[in-house]
């Protein structure tokens, strides 16, 4: 999510008009075929929308938008969660298709086929490079946002989660049948599940309980050939690509059933900030050393901006932290581990886990806030921004921090985002699911964000990250140096689908997956060969044999 506050996701582009992302890619697959408009392809595809789910065309146009549509611009408008890409230069689909039915879906891609468009697939549309909803050649996008069921069964534990619902609505039917399961998934509300959830998915419960992903229990996708599976029907090689290695390359995923976690009654959440004058330096680097290491029930985020304060420039450094207990006991944890926060009672808040969830999304009253916030899809909003993603698996030496420091009081605006590992995450194989980065310390993020649109600061903030990133090579992971998928950055490469697609693919993908990456591929290049699930940063398929 592109707001002025840190999130977890997102879960899943580029600009045009500003060459600061260059070098772009063209999807090279053969061009749509010639037709006299958009028209054409429309009543093309209307028709054989009709035909397929055997419903009138009068009835099924209703779910299918054209440029011409008065209602295409806010359709359209109301899941673009980046700024840039939301401007009269963006390139914008031929068509939107918002389905109601697994049917519908099934058909849509039956139907785009034989057309060659470009098919993008968006659940929230969070995707931080705008990959589910921008492309450079003629595109379809298939909007999932109907299809937002959410079915919870307290007996079982576990939930139906349909890939167009918010992580909000999953939250919130929780808690409207529990007040002691929960679910270990972002802390943003209105990231979508299908993004999120296929991307590996994770959040403030993360060391206790793991990825999103390590509490899959069945799921329901449409194959290429429009075929509806479950995990059986599609087998367990599928099922383990779908979980973590992003829904997009293989299919459409339509939902998940995933296993409930129990949450305490009471939980603990507190936020304590310094400044580089009271210790700042001394509190970060010995962070990185009781962070990932510390109870698996405490989850412990580290914001790092740059500030001004009394005219003087300078750095704080924010613990956001979630405690899976009573204040008294992470109190007391706290004064031994981690002194140098100086954590008091006071800075403490008890809580239900679903009012946590509330002052994550900075709701600062959480406790008095209306529950029902959470279904609130804040359609249509967005501000200006860009991430990047590291992972560090060896600490920081204090003068390393302290250089990063002066770094980013040097550049300006861009922030940081430390987010521990260990716990339950140091104990699952790195092969087990497509995210390969589970022995890290603990996942940067690079966060930048502005409201005024301007080419001239998008190219000095993009330039910002480019150049922070720079910096921080040598104390993060190499060989591959590590990127989080759903942290989506088109800058470490970018696939244009032609005769070097898996060369192209390979760059990116090993950064993200690791060695987990030649499964993907396999299983791509078997239930997709063709490759017409693509995006610039999909799984390639295996190059063919001359």
């Amino acid at each position: 999510m592109l707001t002025t506050r840190p999130n977890s996701v997102s879960s899943v582009g580029f600009f045009l008009l500003f060459l600061s992302l260059q070098p772009l890619s063209s999807l090279s697959q053969p061009p749509p075929p010639p037709m006299s408009s958009s028209s054409s392809v429309h009543d093309s595809f209307l028709k054989c929308l009709s035909d397929k789910t055997k419903t009138p065309q009068s009835q099924i146009s209703k779910i299918v938008f054209s440029q011409t549509n008065p209602s295409y611009t806010s359709v359209l408008r109301a899941y673009i969660r980046n700024a840039r890409f939301n401007t009269s230069s963006t390139p914008k689909p031929t068509i939107i298709v918002t389905p109601l039915s697994e049917s519908h879906v099934s058909a849509a891609v039956l139907c785009s086929k034989p057309l060659n468009y470009v098919f993008k697939i968006r659940s929230g549309g969070h995707d931080y490079d705008g990959l589910s909803y921008i492309s450079d050649k003629p595109f379809f996008i298939l909007d999932l946002f109907n299809l937002r069921d959410v079915s919870v069964d307290i007996s079982g534990q576990t939930a139906w989660i349909s890939a167009g619902a918010t992580l909000g609505e999953v939250y919130y039917k929780i808690w409207e049948k529990s007040k002691v399961l929960g679910f270990p998934a972002g802390v943003c509300p209105t990231v979508g599940v299908g993004g999120h959830l296929s991307g590996g998915g994770y959040g403030n419960m993360v060391r206790k309980f793991g990825l999103t992903v390590d509490h899959f229990i069945d799921a329901k996708m449409v194959d290429v050939n429009g075929t509806v599976l479950d995990r059986k029907a599609m087998g367990e090689d599928l099922f383990w690509a779908i979980s973590g290695g992003g829904g997009g390359s293989f299919g459409v995923v339509l939902g998940y059933k995933v296993k409930l976690v129990p949450v305490p009654e009471t939980v603990t959440v507190f936020r304590v900030e310094q400044l580089m004058a009271s210790g700042a330096v001394d509190m970060v680097h010995k962070w990185q050393f009781v962070g990932p290491k510390t109870d698996k029930n405490l989850f412990m985020r580290m914001l790092i901006q740059p500030v001004t304060r009394n005219k003087v420039k300078t750095v704080r450094a924010t613990v956001v932290a979630l405690f899976l207990g009573k204040a008294d006991d992470v109190v007391s944890l706290l004064e031994k581990e981690l002194p140098e926060l100086a954590l008091k009672k006071e800075n403490c808040t008890e809580m239900t886990w679903y009012q946590s969830a509330l002052w994550w999304d900075n709701r600062v009253n959480a406790t008095e806030t209306d529950p029902k916030v959470f279904l609130d899809r804040n359609l249509d909003s967005s501000s200006f921004g860009k991430r990047k993603s590291d992972y560090v698996e060896t600490e920081i030496p204090r003068k390393g921090i302290e250089s990063l420091f002066n770094k980013m009081i040097e550049l300006g605006k861009i922030g940081l985002v430390f987010n521990p590992y260990g716990g339950r995450m140091a104990e699952i194989a790195d092969d087990a699911t497509p995210f390969p980065h589970r022995n890290m310390l603990y996942k940067i993020q690079y966060s930048v964000n502005w409201k005024e649109s301007s080419p001239e600061l998008e190219r000095g903030y993009l330039n910002q990250a480019k150049v922070l990133y720079s910096f921080m090579t040598g104390f993060v992971s190499k060989n591959p140096r590590g990127a989080y998928l759903n942290y989506r950055d088109v800058d470490i490469g970018v696939n244009d689908h032609g005769e070097d697609s898996y060369k192209e693919g390979e760059v990116y993908g090993r950064m993200y997956f690791g060695k987990n990456f030649d499964r993907l591929v396999k299983i791509k290049t078997e239930v997709d060969p063709g490759n017409f699930f693509r995006n610039e940063q999909s799984i390639p398929t295996l190059p063919s044999k001359a």
